[in-house]
Order: structure tokens, then sequence, then C-alpha cells
């Protein structure tokens, strides 16, 4: 299969995920948070179609509503990252001098850590919850977007039609948001779209951890976590919310795979 058939699939695969996340009320069929101890750790039914975990609640919900919560968490993310990346590496590359310098080596001191490191230290001290997993993952997720922005604006800035643009008075806002922005898009576009597969998963393996989200509010990492005591005799538990952070990335990655080569066909 040709690479723009992957993309469509991807694509597919993202479209049909985003609208089981904002329809999960009406396809839910229980309340991802209610509980029922006398049908716990069950596997198939006509009520529960995927089973219950050890309180009884209903797989089928929780990974419905899981999936909001991930998509959520990796959206914000990648949108307040590209927002201080954008600024940061606007500002570095385009007037570089000693703001350059000092802006790249905070950027090079963040991306020394591994980046889930400094997530798991910073939820473990501000705590878990919603916000606080966003605001970990935001703390090293713009990094990568302020580099690839100063790198190519390196390069643009010496472009004949950002000289012409100087010599006729432009002042550098201008310069950066009408001619230097716009042809940024591409590959941001496409660090987007990895980085949001990134968030997502590291989003749910901060709920693994027990630093996510905090419960009953439903989170596939936290789903995994729940279910990984009881693998021998209730193996759904994990393996669907598994099989959601896969298909979740792996549409992603077709996406940005797709948007990658077109980029670079245009290129050439």
């Amino acid at each position: 299969m040709e690479s723009k058939h992957w993309f469509y699939v991807g694509l597919a695969i993202l479209t049909l995920l985003v609208i089981a996340a904002l329809l999960a009320p009406l396809l839910a069929p229980h309340d991802p948070t209610r509980q029922n101890l006398d049908n716990d750790l069950r596997t198939y039914s006509m009520e529960n179609p995927l089973g219950t975990d050890k309180l009884g609640r209903d797989i089928l919900s929780r990974v419905l509503y899981g999936g909001r919560i991930s998509l959520l968490v990796g959206a914000t993310t990648v949108v307040i990252s590209l927002a201080i990346g954008l600024a940061i590496g606007s500002l570095s590359g385009y007037f570089g001098g000693w703001a350059d310098q000092l802006l790249m080596r905070l950027v090079d001191i963040l991306m020394a850590f591994p980046g889930i490191l400094l997530a798991i230290a910073f939820t473990a001290v501000f705590g878990p919850g919603l916000d606080h997993v966003i605001l970990a993952l935001c703390l090293i997720g713009w990094t990568s977007y302020a580099r690839l922005v100063r790198g190519e604006i390196l390069t643009l800035r010496e472009r004949e039609f950002v000289q012409a643009a100087r010599a006729l008075g432009c002042k550098p806002g201008r310069v950066i948001a009408r001619h230097l922005l716009p042809n940024l898009l591409p590959p941001l576009l496409i660090q987007a779209t990895f980085g949001l597969a990134a968030a997502i998963i590291a989003e749910g393996s901060l709920s693994f951890l027990g630093l996510g989200v905090e419960p009953p509010t439903p989170s596939w990492g936290s789903m995994l976590n729940d279910g990984r005591q009881f693998l021998l005799v209730a193996p759904n538990l994990t393996t669907y919310p598994g099989i959601a952070i896969m298909i979740t990335v792996f549409g992603l990655n077709l996406v940005g795979d797709g948007l990658q080569d077109r980029l670079q066909a245009r290129s050439r």
C-alpha cells in the first residue's frame, strides 16, 4: 500500500477515535464510575460487552471515557507546548545573540534529562491531577518545538523575501508573523502529530504509576495499572485499554509519516 493510502488509514482511525470520545456519553452503555461488586471481573456478557473490572465497572464505558482524557491531555499539551516553543524559537532564531545562547542553553538543560522522569518528579511534588499532568508534560514538551522553529528561522531569515521585507522597513514582529510563520506550519504540523502521540503515551505512563488523573476518573493508563494484578484471571482488564493506546498512537504515526512524505515531495 502506498504511503498516501496509509495516511488516509491513519486519518480514518483518528476520526473514529475522536468521534467515539466526543460521543462517549451516548455510546457508553453504563456510567464509567458506577460500581457493582456483585458483577466484578466478568469477561463478556450482553450487558457488559468487554467485561467488568474488579469493582464491577463496565470496561467498554471506561475505555470510551478514557479516550476523552487521553485526547484532551494530548491536544492541550501540544497546543500549549507549540505556543511556548514557537515564541521562544522565533525570538531565539530571529534575533540571535545572547538571547539565543541563553534560551538554547535552557533547552539543552531540559533535554539532557529524560522527559518522563521530569514529569514524574513534577507530579510527585505537586500531586496527581489532570491539570498537573498537563503542566508536567508542557514543561518538557516545548523544547522540541523551540529547537525546530529556531533551526527553520535560521535558514529562512537569510532568504530573499525576508531580506526584501526588512529592506521595506517591516518590523521584526511583522516579518515573523507574515513571512516566517507561514513557512513553519508544515514542519510544525508534523512535529505536533508525533508530539500528540508522545503526550498520550506519557499521560498513560503517569496514570499507570498513579500520578495521572485521580480515580474514579477513567484513564487508559490507570486501567492498565488496575488490571495488571488480574492478568491471569481477567486479561480483558488490560487488553482493551492497551489496544486503545496502540491504535491511537498507530494512527497518529501514520498521519505524521504521511504528512512528512508530502512535505518532502513538495520540497523536491
